[in-house]
Order: C-alpha cells, then structure tokens, then sequence
C-alpha cells in the first residue's frame, strides 16, 4: 500500500479482508439541497458485503433517523473504515444507498446475513460505484476491548409494537424535516422520484 490513495474498480479480496478485520465502520449522508450533514459510527457485527459491488448493514431503531431521511431524499451514501491497529488504512466505499423496512419484498432475504439482533428498524443496501483508500497515517491507534451491549439490551426490553411505536414517534422525520420511517416516508417516497 503507497502514502497515496488508490481507486479500485471493485471490492477485491484485499479490501474484503481489510473491511472485516475492523469493528466500526462510519456512515456518511446528505440531503439533496441544504440541511445537515449526518455521520454516524457503526458496530456490533452489522456489516456485510454481499458481492464486489454491494454492502448491506443492520439498522437498528435508535434515537434518529437521518440515514434513512437522506437516502429517501437523495441516495448518496459514504462508508468509511480506519484501521486503528496494525498498519495505517483508511478505505471508503462510496454509492447510492437504499432502505429495505421490515415488510418489503427484499427484507426477509437480506436480513438472513446478519446475527439476529433486537430493534432491527431497517437493512441499508448500498451498490458502491467507487472504492478508494488512504494512507490513516493520523489515524490513532485503539485497542479493541468489546462491543457495547447497551443498545441490543434496551431494545430487547421492548415489544414489537413498543418499538414501531418509538419510530413513529421518534424517526419519522430527520432533524431537517425530510421523511424518514413510517407513514410520511412512504409518502415522501411515493411522492419524489429517486435519482
């Protein structure tokens, strides 16, 4: 690997490798015009990549919902992941995202990749149209100690229904407004063509 970045045309096994190896992995999304830039900090084993240009992830019910506003409204997705043991890396995996809900033809086949897991609200699909690294020569450097269970405990305490009943509270819209989970994003969806 050279100090300089390098663009593949695919997620070959060296990169394969190198994106398993890590135990956090970061989400980068906007919307289309204006609003926040959202970027949100992933674990607990919820990365899979499904073939050479394509990664799906397990999103669980918490306490916003911006990815999954940003993706209705524009798509555009980063995944980004830093080596913060053994050699420097950083690779990003770059593309148009979309959301699968419970219910949705894809969902019961996608969700099968995954460990099951409470809360699961969603599966993001993204079909990656550039792979690129760099160097992470200022990347720190951390020692893995374990994943937090604070998430999948609180959201295990919870029914089903309690848990539909947070997200059409809590992740309807994103903090701009756009539609994000239950009824006002089938509307928005229904009433916007994707790009």
């Amino acid at each position: 690997m050279a100090a300089v970045g390098t663009v593949y045309e695919r997620i070959d096994h060296e990169i394969r490798e190198f994106v398993d190896e890590q135990h956090m992995f970061f989400v980068a999304t906007a919307p289309r015009e204006g609003g926040h830039v959202n970027l949100s900090p992933k674990g607990l084993d919820t990365l899979r990549i499904l073939d050479d240009l394509t990664v799906a992830y397990l999103d669980l019910t918490g306490s916003g919902a911006e990815t999954a506003a940003h993706l209705r409204d524009d798509g555009r997705i980063t995944l980004m992941f830093c080596a913060f043991s053994g050699r420097p890396r950083i690779v990003r995996l770059f593309g148009r995202g979309a959301v699968c809900e419970r219910g949705a033809a894809d969902f019961d086949r996608l969700v099968a990749h995954f460990p099951v897991l409470p809360g699961i609200r969603s599966v993001i699909t993204v079909d990656v149209d550039r792979v690129a690294d760099s160097c992470g020569f200022a990347v720190p450097r951390y020692d893995y100690v374990g994943d937090r269970d604070v998430l999948p405990r609180q959201l295990a305490r919870r029914t089903e229904a309690e848990l539909a009943a947070y997200r059409d509270a809590t992740n309807a819209t994103s903090i701009d407004g756009l539609p994000a989970f239950g009824r006002r994003a089938d509307a928005g969806e229904a009433g916007s063509a994707r790009r």
